[in-house]
């Protein structure tokens, strides 16, 4: 039996183009499912392409969608490592940060739009900020007359 070589995504949909692969199979993993492809006798395992690593999916139907897209509508399944209590859910606490921040962010922008749009409305006289500098600068200079 041939050895495992491995394969990226780019790889593969070449592969695909060019009508290369013969086989695929999804393969249950500890932790998800990954995939193998069949090239005459050479097997090929898929790799995440950042880490190098055999690239799992936590969800067969997140697989199949991703090898459908890739135009691989026939594959087999070997379930025979399947465990589901080995299934662990994948938590990422920095993006439950990152969501919490975004949410209050987006909080405070729907308050702050809020109190201009409440400013804009109010039916109280306003003054433009010319008026407004002019008076000031008037008491201002009653205040340095006084002081002198």
């Amino acid at each position: 039996m041939a050895s495992t070589e491995i394969i990226d995504h780019s790889a593969l949909v070449r592969l695909v183009e060019n009508g290369s692969v013969s086989g695929t199979i999804i393969v249950a993993k500890p932790g998800g499912w990954s995939v193998e492809i069949r090239q005459g006798s050479r097997k090929c395992a898929l790799t995440a392409q950042r880490s190098g690593q055999v690239r799992l999916f936590k969800r067969l139907e997140t697989l199949v969608t991703y090898l459908q897209g890739l135009g691989i509508s026939q594959f087999n399944v070997d379930a025979s490592g399947y465990d589901p209590l080995q299934l662990k859910t994948y938590a990422r606490p920095d993006r439950s940060e990152a969501l919490k921040q975004a949410h209050e962010a987006a909080a405070y922008e729907e308050w702050f739009k809020r109190q201009v749009q409440i400013s804009i409305d109010d039916p109280r006289p306003s003054i433009s900020d010319e008026d407004a500098r002019r008076i000031f600068a008037a008491k201002r200079d009653a205040l340095r007359q006084r002081g002198r």
